[in-house]
C-alpha cells in the first residue's frame, strides 16, 4: 500500500503522485456506493501493481476543500488583484481574503497591471498596501507587476504547497501562470478560453508542478455573493479584529453596536483600515440577511 495526492481526475481515472512518480488509478466500486467522489488534492492511500493499474483504498481526512476549483487541501491561494482595468476593488479583496480564512487557506495578494498606474496613482495605492502588510498577509506590488525578483520571491513561497489561483476576471490570473511556468502556455491559453466562456464552465482541473508548487491549472472563479458562515465566524476571519477583540468589554462582542468596543476604537485611531471595517459591516448585514442554504 502507497500514500499519494490525486494530481488530476479524469474519467473515472485518478493520477496519483507518490515517491516523484504519477499512477494511474480507479476507485474501488464501494467509493461510489458511500458516495465519496475523490477530488483532486486529496491525500490517499492506494494499490498499484505498476504506474498503469492501481486502486484507490482510502481517501485520507481533508483539510478543507474548494467548490471552485474543486480541489482539496488547498495550502495556498495567490489572490491575484488588479491594480487598474478593473479598477483596484477592496471590499472584492475583502471578500476573496474572508474566503479562504474560513476555509484555512494562507493568501497571497498579488498585484496585477500596477504598470499601468501613473506613478501618483501608485503612491495613492501604497497605504493600502502597507496597510494589508500590517495586518500580516504577503502582498506583493511591485510597479512592474512581473518584475523578476518578485517572481522569484512568489515562487519561493509557494514551493512544496498546494496553491490555487483566484481573482475577478481580467485581473490576469492566467498571465501570472504564464510569467511563473512559461512551458504551460497551452494550460493557460485553456484557461482563458474558459474564464471568457463564463463563470458557469468546468473542466477537468489538474495540478501542475510549477518548480516544487503544486498549482491548479484552472483559477478559481467565483462572484463571491454568498458567504458560508455565521455572524459570529465573522469577526475571527478578520485577523487584525480577532487579534484585538479580547480587549472588547463585553465576550462576543460583534464591533457593531457594542459600548466599549476596542474594535471601533482601533478604528478611530487609525490602527485598523477603515475600508477593511466598512466591508466588515456590509458583509455582517448581507450575512444576517440571507436566506438560509436548504440545498447544503
Amino acid at each position: 500500500m502507497k500514500t499519494g495526492i490525486i494530481q488530476q481526475s479524469l474519467s473515472g481515472f485518478y493520477d496519483v503522485i507518490a515517491d516523484e512518480k504519477i499512477y494511474r488509478t480507479r476507485a474501488r466500486g464501494n467509493f461510489r456506493q458511500r458516495k465519496i467522489k475523490p477530488v483532486v488534492g486529496d491525500h490517499v492511500e492506494f494499490s498499484a501493481e505498476n504506474q498503469q493499474e492501481g486502486y484507490l483504498l482510502k481517501i485520507l481526512p481533508r483539510r478543507n476543500q474548494l467548490v471552485r476549483p474543486p480541489v482539496a487541501n488547498v495550502d495556498m491561494a495567490v489572490v491575484v488583484t488588479s491594480a487598474k482595468e478593473p479598477a483596484f476593488s477592496a471590499n472584492l479583496l475583502d471578500r476573496q481574503l474572508i474566503a479562504l480564512e474560513a476555509q484555512d487557506v494562507t493568501p497571497l495578494i498579488y498585484f496585477s497591471k500596477t504598470d499601468l498606474l501613473t506613478d501618483d496613482e501608485y503612491q495613492q495605492l501604497l497605504p493600502t498596501i502597507e496597510g494589508y502588510r500590517k495586518i500580516g498577509y504577503q502582498v506583493y506590488a511591485a510597479r512592474e507587476p512581473f518584475d523578476s525578483d518578485q517572481l522569484a520571491s512568489l515562487m519561493e513561497e509557494l514551493k512544496g504547497n498546494i496553491v490555487t489561483m483566484m481573482g475577478q476576471t481580467g485581473a490576469g490570473k492566467s498571465t501570472l501562470l504564464n510569467h511563473l511556468a512559461p512551458q504551460l502556455k497551452l494550460a493557460t491559453g485553456k484557461i482563458s478560453q474558459a474564464l471568457q466562456r463564463g463563470r458557469h464552465t468546468t473542466r477537468k482541473v489538474s495540478l501542475l508542478d510549477v518548480n516544487g508548487a503544486l498549482i491548479a491549472d484552472t483559477p478559481g472563479f467565483s462572484s463571491y455573493e454568498t458567504f458560508d458562515m455565521t455572524v459570529n465566524d465573522l469577526p475571527h476571519l478578520f485577523p487584525e479584529m480577532a487579534k484585538i477583540s479580547a480587549d472588547c468589554k463585553f465576550r462576543g462582542c460583534l464591533h457593531i453596536k457594542e459600548p466599549q468596543c476596542a474594535v471601533k476604537e482601533a478604528v478611530n485611531n487609525g490602527i485598523i483600515m477603515k475600508s477593511r471595517y466598512d466591508d466588515y459591516l456590509q458583509f455582517h448585514e448581507l450575512i444576517a440577511n440571507q436566506k438560509p442554504n436548504y440545498k447544503k
